[in-house]
């Protein structure tokens, strides 16, 4: 068990972390996209940009409730350098808008592209707000664990009281008083309590002008964003690594492949460090439901297995392979419980190291 209790001080030193820069992104071109989630957007979207001579360093990508949010930091292929040519940026703007507009997204797609370095995280949990997610109806069937929310007023102190209970994970604490800092809150005080795999955060905030919540639906609007906070990071589907030497269109034929075995990417971190590239996929089936076992198996012989590997299996491959279901034939013997067909499946397609 952790406890903490902290003030008003870190939320200080948050709230100026989008002015933060970094030397892994210094000379680069940052692309900031966002607008409606699809099947196989991040496959045109690297596409694209591999036929504009872009070289892709960096990227982070999240999804929530049907929207996309990506930080993509790039560099001109030929020159090894900052894009800087006003025409090859305008086309690079045009080009990835149009992707990100497909069929029925003409008014939300939003493609900016600049020089400056930033908090990639910081910026991805405004983006995501600004986009306002939280109203969102989520298109995938995702099963995360339940976030709950409550928001009470302490009236005799002034203050509004804000519980989190939610799975505990890392940069939880980061995400939340990252978006009370989004909607102008102040924390004045804090106690985070990790128990187990469990995590209770409450947080005491008024207004920038020291008033508490005033409203039920202000109330239900901090409940909604801080729970699409908690889960914009969730680490849904099953987490494949990439490591290989880079080249040029690496991304658009990792993503094609994704795209073409009915897997689609939840969330991506994608790094480059002297030409070996290190990318981080969650991958689902198109709605959301854990992929088939035998669908990754098969992408990674095609990308390479000794490539990509399965690092994480979602809870659910968890559950299956530790049922203790059992089916008992007659004369006595005992058949095969679930658990155990689950388990050795998963075993003899490498996806876990024993099946004991």
């Amino acid at each position: 068990m952790l406890i903490l209790v902290f003030d008003c001080m870190l939320q200080q030193s948050l709230g100026s972390i989008h002015n933060v820069r970094t030397s892994c992104t210094n000379g680069l071109t940052t692309l900031e996209l966002s607008g409606t989630d699809r099947i196989g957007l991040l496959s045109e979207v690297f596409a694209v940009l591999a036929d504009l001579q872009c070289d892709v360093v960096e990227a982070k990508v999240w999804t929530h409730n049907g929207r996309i949010a990506s930080l993509i930091y790039v560099k001109d292929c030929n020159s090894g350098t900052t894009i800087e040519d006003s025409q090859k940026i305008k086309k690079i703007e045009v080009r990835l808008r149009n992707v990100l507009k497909g069929d029925n997204d003409i008014r939300s797609a939003k493609t900016t592209i600049s020089m400056s370095v930033m908090h990639s995280e910081r910026r991805l949990h405004q983006m995501m707000f600004a986009d306002r997610d939280y109203e969102r109806t989520p298109i995938l069937k995702l099963t995360s664990d339940n976030t709950v929310v409550t928001v009470q007023n302490w009236a005799e102190r002034g203050y509004s009281v804000v519980n989190v209970q939610c799975k505990d994970r890392i940069k939880l604490l980061f995400d939340v008083v990252c978006n009370l800092t989004d909607m102008e809150y102040v924390v004045f005080h804090a106690t985070i309590n990790t128990n187990s795999n469990q995590a209770y955060l409450e947080f005491y905030i008024r207004h920038k002008d020291g008033t508490p919540i005033s409203s039920e639906p202000e109330r239900q609007r901090v409940i909604q964003c801080l729970k699409a906070s908690v889960e914009r990071r969730a680490s849904e589907g099953v987490q494949l690594e990439l490591c290989t030497k880079d080249k040029k269109g690496l991304l658009a034929e990792v993503m094609r492949t994704f795209r073409e075995n009915g897997l689609n990417v939840t969330r991506a971190e994608i790094s480059t460090v002297d030409n070996m590239a290190t990318n981080v996929f969650y991958v689902t089936d198109v709605i959301g439901n854990p992929a088939d076992p035998k669908i990754i198996e098969s992408v990674r012989q095609k990308i390479g297995s000794n490539n990509l590997e399965v690092k994480e299996l979602p809870l659910i491959y968890h559950q299956k392979a530790e049922s203790e279901d059992q089916a008992v034939g007659i004369g006595g013997a005992v058949l095969w419980s679930i658990g155990n067909l689950v388990r050795r499946n998963l075993y003899s397609l490498g996806l876990i190291k024993s099946c004991s």
